[in-house]
């Protein structure tokens, strides 16, 4: 196999044409305020089970806990990373940062990616080519999902609004889920499994529908060759629902 040949089939095996129906995986993305606890969590989730997977922030600013509830610590997306923040707060009051879970979750967050990024200043279908080390960057390079899951009502809500106001450049259908998870440690662990079933169904009835319209057409993204399975996500969605009454969940087909 030439050289040519061979990049040309690494690519193809990156979620695309080519790839067998039953390593096929859909590409997710998952979105809370600060993309530090909830979406953060779900990231970690969906790359540990080898989906394709980025994560988002909504906020205009990354807020964590600090001394007191008008107190706190504030950085700004896309600028300040991980471990500068964790290393930051450590040197502030370690005892306090450990004793309410922030240490530990920062350190999380460091082995996941570099830093917290802000959805809105994403650059929809441009190549993700500084991120290969961030966890399940493989399969995400180009810079498109099929899923976006958000973790709180007003996070889907920013998440249409800023789709609605892109107007659809791509004409490429995204289905966007909120799954409401309280934002505390405990009940992000609970939310991080509850994403990752949710995914498993739908991966499933992708790879049917895959197989039903053919590869090459259904890994294309477009409406006419995603129909069949863009269908069978509210009766999905409301199967999943059912195991986890707890997560209220809401959806819509929005548009890249």
């Amino acid at each position: 196999m030439d050289a040519t040949a061979t990049a040309t089939s690494a690519a193809n095996g990156q979620n695309g044409a080519g790839t067998a129906s039953s390593d096929y995986k859909l590409k997710f993305c998952t979105v809370c305020a600060s993309n530090q606890n909830r979406s953060m969590e779900g990231h970690l989730r969906l790359s540990q089970a080898n989906y394709p997977v980025i994560s988002f922030g909504t906020g205009s600013l990354v807020r964590l806990p600090g001394p007191t509830i008008t107190q706190p610590n504030v950085y700004q997306f896309n600028k300040t990373s991980y471990d500068t923040m964790y290393k930051e707060l450590e040197a502030k009051d370690a005892r306090l940062y450990r004793a309410n879970g922030v240490l530990n979750m920062i350190g999380r967050n460091r082995d996941v990616k570099w830093g917290p990024e802000r959805w809105q200043d994403w650059q929809i279908g441009v190549p993700r080519l500084d991120h290969a080390t961030d966890k399940g960057a493989e399969g995400v390079e180009a810079g498109l999902v099929d899923v976006v899951i958000t973790c709180e009502e007003r996070c889907w809500d920013a998440v249409i609004d800023d789709l609605m106001n892109r107007g659809s450049p791509l004409n490429r259908p995204v289905h966007v889920i909120n799954i409401d998870i309280k934002d505390n440690h405990e009940e992000a662990a609970v939310g991080g499994r509850g994403i990752v079933d949710l995914a498993n169904s739908l991966n499933q009835a992708a790879v049917e529908e895959r197989e039903a319209v053919g590869a090459a057409a259904f890994d294309a993204g477009g409406a006419a060759s995603r129909a069949s399975f863009d269908e069978r996500v509210p009766e999905i969605l409301g199967a999943w629902q059912e195991r986890w009454p707890k997560l209220p969940a809401t959806w819509t087909l929005a548009w890249f």
